[in-house]
């Protein structure tokens, strides 16, 4: 791995250079490597790996045609120089690829979640550690406006001591986004507590300041299982392909689900934190609008998101005692953003590259995106077993001091 965007020159002083990048995967998310391509202005993607030949087509017209194509990330280990790899295939696969780049000293993006299992996120962070390399975790959410004012919030004291968090979140294409193709198999996402939770599992984790302890949950494959085409979608599409959401309404018109469908489309959690705050999550991959709405309850007061993608969003805080009322307190609408998910994704983008070049900290967090894996886990472990409470296993304590360290 290159720690710096710097070579040395014959006069012996330095030039800046790109940081040369890979990407591992040529599908939805590898938008984030394309906003990385700056060539001349600091970075720029030179190698491109897709097990789908089919899709390797793209690289070319995204990043040019001297961008270098490979079948399998161990091809690009063996025949590139590279400062820094993004990693956006299928959830099941993140693991087995982190660990090789990692261990051979590359930095690495991993998309959310980190792995399907606890175990194999502390694998990946393991092998972070024991290369040296810089790891960082596409929780992209963290850089949304809404939550990054609700988290100003809550630090500047406006709601006092937060108590409790709450989070509903109403998946609105729920039926193309999750049951058209390998979301929709447990074996390769574990469930969508996980594969969707994450990332509100992690903003609740970073309003209310802890980390999960204890978990139980409810749900059930509720509707999609209902659905007899199981046909699935053509080889090498994508999701914007098969999505149309004027069709495909209500739920159970849907056609074409993945052969496997045994993942739950509604699930209800409640978890205790570890610093005594208490919190729920609910999601449904069938209702008609998609978002999600937080609530955040202090000693002093209560805030809650209406909208959370775009301008039209805003933070109501309710401070004063009253029955209903609309009018809150204080209300605080969202700044001009552009890009993906609200803003968030070139901000996402700039921080990794930044810390790749510098080691700079990150609003990110590979331990606090292991502890959202391992609450959706647990918690999926609940569900399946009837709602038994199960303890969420945590961070090795030596894993957890050397990231915040700052992975030095």
């Amino acid at each position: 791995m290159t720690d710096t965007s710097t070579d040395a020159t014959a006069g012996g002083g330095t030039r800046t250079r790109d940081l040369r990048l890979a990407v591992v995967g040529l599908g939805m998310r590898a938008g984030l490597a394309r906003a990385a391509h700056l060539p001349g202005e600091g970075s720029a993607v030179v190698a491109a790996v897709d097990t789908d030949p089919g899709a390797l087509g793209r690289a070319r017209e995204w990043f040019g045609d001297d961008v270098r194509l490979y079948g399998g990330h161990r091809e690009l280990l063996a025949a590139a120089e590279v400062d820094a790899v993004f990693v956006i295939t299928p959830d099941d696969t993140h693991e087995a690829i982190a660990v090789d780049l990692l261990e051979a000293g590359v930095a690495v993006f991993v998309e959310k979640p980190l792995a399907i299992t606890t175990e194999g996120c502390d694998r990946v962070l393991e092998a972070a550690k024991r290369g040296g390399s810089r790891l960082y975790v596409g929780h992209n959410m963290r850089h949304m406006p809404v939550v990054r004012v609700m988290r100003d919030l809550v630090l500047r004291g406006e709601i006092g001591e937060v108590k409790a968090v709450w989070c509903r979140h109403f998946v609105g294409h729920g039926g193309d986004f999750y049951f058209k193709d390998w979301h929709a198999d447990r074996s390769r996402t574990t469930g969508l507590l996980l594969q969707k939770g994450a990332h509100d599992l992690d903003v609740i984790h970073w309003l209310a300041g802890g980390y999960t302890e204890r978990v139980a949950a409810l749900g059930g494959l509720t509707l999609y299982g209902d659905i007899e085409d199981r046909s699935g979608q053509a080889p090498g599409s994508v999701m914007p392909d098969w999505l149309d959401p004027e069709r495909n309404w209500p739920p159970l018109s849907n056609t074409g689900l993945n052969p496997v469908v045994d993942v739950e489309d509604l699930s209800m959690v409640v978890m205790r934190l570890d610093n005594g705050v208490h919190a729920s999550y609910q999601q449904c991959h069938y209702t008609p609008d998609y978002w999600r709405n937080y609530t955040v309850i202090g000693t002093e007061g209560r805030l809650e998101n209406f909208g959370d993608d775009g301008e039209s969003a805003e933070v109501r805080v309710w401070k004063r005692r009253s029955d209903y009322r609309a009018d809150a307190d204080l209300v605080v609408p969202m700044p001009p953003v552009s890009g993906g998910h609200g803003g968030a994704d070139p901000l996402l983008v700039a921080e990794f590259l930044e810390f790749v070049r510098t080691g700079a900290d990150t609003d990110t967090s590979p331990v606090a995106a292991r502890e959202a894996v391992a609450a959706g886990c647990a918690a999926t472990e609940s569900l399946r077993g009837d709602g038994r409470p199960v303890t969420v296993r945590r961070t090795p304590p030596e894993l957890a001091r050397w990231f915040a360290d700052g992975q030095r």
